[in-house]
């Protein structure tokens, strides 16, 4: 009653007859958010319901995920009965209905991207109907594949310790999530000492023993598909370490000490080997004996006198004839 009152008194004060608002443009998407696996058609459904005329304009329009409305820019618009594909999906975009006088405005989108995640914008405008301008929004998600994820780990990997294995994907859609695995026969960690986060892609291990070692796998995955990534962990024993070193010093004491015995005894039957010395008619020896002095030349002790007295020199012996006779 009170609608219709409304319309009377529109009519008496205007002098025409108003337009109801419930017969204004309308524009119908779905409710549900639509996803396409990459390189596929998406169709982005929209329909209205007006009375077609020379003004009528439908614009499509794409807005990036995160941002506002406001900054849309345009995929085609259709007006004066004529379609301008834009932006940077033009080549790729057109209607599924042209001339879309039909009521059908469906969008086709064909080998969609990753960079084709977002909302969509199908608006329809009709002069004729003042009170409203159709809106509707459809978010797209395209599906990809989660890449070959990076594996990686830190901490400090010896016993006692912990360490934190990290798995991530740079592209997938939806949002891959991720699953620890350790391969081969050893046993899988206690879960007490074992946390997992699918959604980071971390693993981490405390209080580290040597049962630790091994080789484990990441699985990233999501509704198209999944791939992995592999790494090997290796926890050591510090007092090992140091007990190896000790040996090692042992060892090279010993072998330095070898090699030294067999130099030092190389030396030795060189040396037993080697020819005695010879002296040249012009060396000098330390005990040669001076020129015109017999080699017979020695000091004598004097008993009598208890000094030493030295033999007469030959300058002051008389020598004496011989006596014996001459044979003629």
């Amino acid at each position: 009653m009170a609608r219709l009152s409304g319309l009377l008194l529109c009519g008496a004060l205007l002098g025409f007859a108003c337009l109801d608002p419930g017969v204004a443009v309308e524009v119908k998407v779905p409710a549900e958010p639509l996803s396409t696996p990459v390189g596929k058609t998406a169709e982005l459904t929209c329909s209205y319901s007006t009375s077609v005329g020379d003004s009528f304009a439908l614009e499509w329009s794409f807005v990036p995920p995160g941002k506002p409305l406001s900054a849309s820019h345009p995929i085609l618009y259709f007006t004066n009965g004529h379609l301008y594909p834009t932006g940077s999906q033009a080549k790729r975009a057109s209607l599924l209905q042209n001339p879309p006088t039909g009521g059908v405005a469906t969008l086709k989108l064909t080998d969609v991207h990753p960079s084709d995640t977002g909302t969509y914008l199908c608006q329809v405008n009709n002069p004729p109907d003042f009170y409203t301008n159709g809106l509707g929004l459809i978010n797209l998600t395209v599906l990809v594949p989660p890449s070959s994820p990076l594996c990686s780990k830190s901490g400090q990997t010896s016993v006692g310790g912990s360490a934190a294995l990290k798995c991530s994907s740079s592209q997938g859609a939806p949002r891959p999530v991720y699953n620890w695995v350790r391969l081969g026969s050893s046993p899988t960690p206690s879960l007490g000492s074992m946390v997992q986060d699918e959604v980071s892609g971390q693993l981490i291990l405390t209080n580290l023993s040597l049962t630790y070692s091994g080789t484990y796998r990441c699985v990233a995955t999501n509704q198209m598909g999944s791939a992995s990534c592999e790494l090997t962990l290796s926890v050591t024993d510090p007092s090992k370490g140091r007990v190896a070193g000790a040996l090692i010093g042992v060892l090279l004491g010993v072998l330095l000490l070898s090699v030294a015995a067999f130099c030092l005894i190389r030396f030795q039957k060189d040396r037993r080997k080697r020819p005695k010395e010879t002296y040249g008619g012009s060396d000098i020896r330390e005990d040669a004996i001076a020129p015109g002095i017999s080699e017979q030349t020695s000091v004598r002790p004097d008993s009598s006198k208890g000094l030493l007295q030295r033999p007469p020199s030959s300058s002051s012996v008389t020598t004496t004839k011989s006596k014996l006779p001459m044979v003629v």
